[in-house]
């Protein structure tokens, strides 16, 4: 019985360090972020302050917080011999987080390694992250199948998370968060739909940021794909409220119910809602906070 953030961001020492020993994107200069497809990005020191953040989630009432690894800075989409290094220090400290928080492990898609994610795994993580521009077609469904059945295998759950954007350095500070990464989720749920789905029929998997409202689409979907769309029901997908409000969740809450919903805030870069349930009720935030992410994270009601 207690409350879940589904998906909040934290930069530990050695995941920084890690970081400021490169000088390709993606790297820190002090605390200066630079990718390989957006503008710099000044970084607050704050934000990723492990005692602070603590006090925060206590503060929003949450009895666990789930750190992942910010899959836009493009870490996992390196060679193993240059990711490797990033996603030991985030795991090894990942690991170690105190209360309330726990994470999801990460994994390379260039260079797919089993074994180096079951060893993540095995550090007690909630289940494993992936980039949805990993995820957006059946050949990136067919790359990542090992770790899918891995995590079948294990009973752990997927959570699908934006990727890095196309370049976007000539275009405003907001563009990707408002155009790629959107793109890349319309896209992964409905590539999970038709390649991850049918290979992968017991696996639980949770869509970032309302998987960019691609539920909304379900008019458009039945009147171009007939008898498939009607499979719009899929108990173990569900799909998490960052940086979105009120009228987006109650949109999504009519396409697809309530009981796929899961509280995600993306903190350090939006805040969690003020109103528990986006004003729908009291049913509805225990759904979205307590009871959806405890059957997400464990399979169980």
């Amino acid at each position: 019985m207690i409350n879940v953030d589904v998906h909040q961001h934290l930069w530990t020492d050695s995941f920084v360090a890690a970081l400021r020993a490169r000088t390709e994107p993606p790297f820190l200069d002090g605390w200066t972020l630079h990718t390989a497809g957006e503008p710099p990005y000044e970084v607050s020191p704050a934000d990723h302050d492990t005692a602070r953040r603590a006090e925060q989630a206590v503060a929003d009432g949450l009895g666990r917080a789930l750190i992942s690894l910010s899959s836009p800075l493009g870490v996992e989409w390196l060679p193993s011999a240059e990711a490797r290094p990033l996603l030991d220090a985030y795991h090894e400290d990942a690991a170690e987080l105190p209360r309330p928080f726990g994470a999801w492990a990460a994994a390379g898609v260039r260079d797919i390694d089993t074994e180096a994610t079951a060893g993540y795994l095995d550090l007690g993580f909630a289940g494993l992250q992936l980039p949805a521009n990993a995820l957006a077609d059946a050949a990136g469904y067919a790359r990542c199948a090992p770790l899918l059945d891995l995590l079948q295998d294990r009973n752990l759950p997927l959570f699908v998370h934006p990727g890095p954007a196309a370049d976007a350095s000539l275009r405003p500070g907001w563009w990707p968060a408002m155009v790629p990464y959107v793109q890349q989720m319309h896209a992964a749920w409905f590539a999970f739909r038709t390649f991850g789905r049918p290979r992968h029929p017991q696996l639980r998997v949770c869509f970032a940021l309302l998987a960019g409202l691609a539920p909304l689409h379900g008019e458009r979907f039945a009147a171009r794909a007939g008898a498939v769309a009607h499979r719009q029901t899929d108990p173990n997908a569900f799909v998490e409220t960052s940086s979105y409000g009120p009228r987006a969740v109650e949109a999504i809450t009519r396409a697809l119910g309530t009981p796929t919903i899961v509280q995600g805030s993306d903190r350090p870069y939006a805040d969690p809602p003020q109103t528990p349930g986006f004003g729908l009720g009291g049913a509805a935030a225990y759904a979205f906070r307590i009871a959806n992410p405890r059957r997400l994270l464990t399979g169980k009601a």
